[in-house]
């Protein structure tokens, strides 16, 4: 396809002519050529960035590592955002040096925060063990003024570390963070009470939960609940009712500052010694629940975790206390309900949440919401049914499919066997500038073959090759044993083969 080139360049204009392009080394050619046809043109850092995310998500590592050259020769300013991007394609492909080389070189290029790539480094340094290499990098960088937010890095840094089991390395991080300067956040608390509990670090995080009370929780606040929450279920599978009943107690007077009408007075004689673990979380759930300060923002939390925990009953009650306190359920709270939906199986159900419940609450379905339906319905073989929310999504006003959509679709349709439904829906991605992955092409082209139409699959391949995307073993193998007593076929396969 010829560009057509404007009588001025813009690098707006530049960078939706190199979107467009389905085939990454197309639109590199075209960001060349732009300097050639434009000598005065120069490219800025967000035509750049375009360009970088391009080659990285095609995985054109060589490419994307002359473009970041060639950047720092120009001595655009670029965000750090980049950086991080790239710092992420770097470690997928097994490139971890050459991600710790950039960051240690970002002095060079016209770049003034180096949180996020810094952020993104640390964390990944620390899942693949490299805990003194992230340790290093931690104490050679920290206090640079590049890095702007110390109190979310070390957040970042405790929540990687509690991932990978050492929430005693986590404790000492927090406990370092006065000394620093900065202060933990209520997110902080609750990332290093959840390491600790899982741990089974049960006094720690009673030392913690006392640390909240005077820093975090000084004048009561609902959104503290959850990471109440934590320790309480903890000690109730531990068996230590009797201390999570005395701790109940301090966090409704101490730390939600509940009033006496709102402090339910429990009865736990019948749970005690292990008889009935999951009734004592249900009844201090429910006193945390009557025990908040009445607020839309303590209320979500609570519902949402625990739709997050699988605790759809629990949820529920949350929600129906909001409503009782006269606040709305927004998006996210359906958001976390349906994905419970889905994750236990309960389709039914959370399609009525969407055509039901949300039209109730006058609440809009978001597109990621119709995502998470979409791929519910096809992990249940419900592919077909799930293709008829893609009309519904074009219907709604600004509720446009993405690639994900497209994506979940192809990939249950070909898992249900529908092939040509499949195939049908590639044509609309493409005709909506979404270029399929090689995993969406190479389930349609085997799928194709299976039905003995490899006149089709060719077609695909041949797409494929025109985006510098190849199909994986199992689709070669598919084509060649569909065309090999197909005279034409075979010519016209060679033929792509040979372009």
């Amino acid at each position: 396809m010829s560009i057509r080139w404007p009588r001025v360049l813009t690098s707006t204009y530049l960078s939706r002519i190199i979107q467009n392009q389905k085939n990454p080394l197309k639109a590199l050619h075209i960001f060349n050529e732009a300097r050639i046809k434009y000598p005065d043109y120069r490219h800025n850092g967000p035509v750049y960035a375009t360009m970088i995310n391009i080659l990285s998500t095609s995985n054109r590592i060589l490419d994307m590592k002359q473009l970041i050259s060639q950047m720092k020769d120009d001595s655009c300013e670029c965000q750090d955002s980049v950086f991080s991007g790239v710092i992420k394609t770097y470690a997928k492909a097994g490139m971890l040096n050459e991600a710790v080389s950039l960051f240690k070189n970002l002095d060079q290029f016209n770049c003034v925060n180096w949180t996020e790539s810094f952020n993104t480094l640390l964390q990944i340094m620390v899942k693949e063990s490299k805990l003194e290499s992230a340790h290093r990098l931690f104490l050679e960088n920290f206090s640079k003024w590049e890095v702007k937010s110390r109190t979310r890095s070390l957040s970042w840094l405790i929540d990687v570390l509690c991932q990978k089991k050492r929430s005693d390395l986590a404790l000492e991080v927090f406990q370092e963070m006065s000394s620093q300067y900065c202060y933990p956040t209520r997110n902080t608390y609750q990332i290093l009470m959840r390491g600790l509990c899982e741990d089974g670090r049960i006094n720690e995080a009673i030392h913690l939960l006392y640390s909240m009370f005077w820093r975090i929780s000084q004048k009561g606040s609902g959104e503290d609940v959850l990471i109440y929450k934590i320790l309480l279920d903890t000690l109730c599978e531990y068996e230590h009712v009797d201390e999570a009943s005395d701790i109940l107690n301090k966090v409704l007077r101490k730390g939600l500052k509940a009033p006496k009408k709102r402090r339910m007075q429990l009865d736990f004689n019948l749970c005690r010694n292990g008889r009935d673990i999951e009734r004592t979380k249900s009844l201090i759930n429910d006193a945390l629940i009557k025990g908040v300060i009445p607020s839309y923002e303590s209320y979500n939390s609570m519902a949402v975790q625990l739709y997050a925990e699988g605790d759809l009953s629990g949820a529920e009650r949350v929600v129906q206390e909001m409503h009782d306190q006269g606040f709305t359920p927004k998006v996210l709270i359906y958001v976390a309900k349906v994905t419970a939906l889905c994750k236990k199986g309960m389709i039914d159900e959370a399609e009525k949440v969407i055509s039901k419940d949300m039209v109730d609450a006058n609440c809009v379905p978001t597109v990621s919401l119709y995502n998470i339906l979409i791929q519910g319905l096809c992990n249940d073989g419900k592919s077909t049914q799930a293709l008829g929310y893609l009309n519904k999504m074009s219907k709604q006003l600004g509720c446009v499919p993405n690639k994900d959509t497209y994506s979940i679709l192809v990939d249950g349709l070909c898992r249900d066997g529908n092939y040509i439904e499949a195939s049908q829906l590639l044509e609309k991605m493409l005709a909506n500038a979404y270029w399929p992955d090689a995993d969406n092409f190479s389930k349609a082209i085997k799928g194709l073959c299976l039905m003995g139409r490899p006149y089709d699959a060719i077609i695909w391949l041949e797409e494929m090759i025109s985006q510098e995307k190849m199909p994986d073993l199992c689709a070669w193998s598919s084509l060649v044993g569909s065309v090999t007593y197909d005279t034409c076929s075979v010519k016209i396969l060679c033929n792509i083969l040979d372009t």
